[in-house]
């Protein structure tokens, strides 16, 4: 497997926690949308800190994107990029992951589990290709959304947002469950269900699928 070093050209803030990292790219690198690398950042004591992010920037663009939430908590690898500076380097390898875009369906997306879709999602638009696609996105508060304005802009009316601990969110309030997604998506056959969060979120939501009558084979999520 092939390394990569590369400077930050750019860093954004999206959220209080989370960050959107521009980056040079390799000549002749390759992704498919929804595909992740190893990550590490170049600074004494951290080059062996590899953890998993995905792209989110397009194959056709000249830079490649991650956007990382910060886990400041405790001193991690997430900390240590959310601290990061433009002109600081990573180090990145080859691509690689199982979540790809398969066909419409609905995306479900628990926190920072939304990077996957985010490329899939942009790519989509860029090819007219949303079709009845649809997004069920939870947070914790209003604040913790990423994208909300460029992925209602995608999604319109087919975007949903559900917020577990805010009270006075004017979203839907509580947490994905059977009961929820059969309201939202109604027929469970013939489409694809993309989903990405944390392990807890993982297992509920996919063991709701399955009661509702998902096809195992229609699952896609990170193997």
């Amino acid at each position: 497997m092939a390394n990569y070093r590369l400077k930050i050209l750019e860093k954004e803030p999206l959220t209080h926690d989370v960050n959107r990292f521009k980056l040079e790219k390799p000549r002749g690198f390759q992704f498919t949308p929804g595909q992740a690398t190893e990550v590490s950042l170049l600074k004494a004591g951290w080059e062996a800190e590899k953890r998993p992010f995905t792209f989110t920037s397009l194959p056709s663009d000249d830079y490649l994107e991650f956007t990382i939430k910060s886990y400041n908590g405790h001193e991690g690898v997430t900390k240590r990029l959310g601290n990061a500076e433009v002109g600081d380097e990573l180090e990145i390898g080859d691509a690689w992951g199982t979540i790809s875009f398969q066909g419409e369906g609905v995306f479900i997306a628990g926190g920072a589990g939304i990077t996957p879709f985010i490329a899939i999602l942009r790519y989509l638009r860029k090819k007219n290709k949303i079709g009845n696609s649809m997004l069920v996105f939870a947070n914790k508060t209003n604040d913790d959304i990423i994208l909300y304005e460029e992925l209602k802009a995608i999604l319109g009316h087919k975007f949903f947002n559900i917020i577990s601990d805010q009270k006075d969110t004017a979203y839907d309030k509580g947490l994905i469950n059977k009961t929820y997604l059969k309201d939202k998506i109604g027929h469970f056959d013939h489409q694809h269900f993309y989903v990405c969060g944390p392990g807890g979120f993982m297992k509920a939501v996919m063991g709701a699928l399955k009661d509702l009558g998902a096809n195992p084979e229609a699952l896609v999520f990170e193997r």
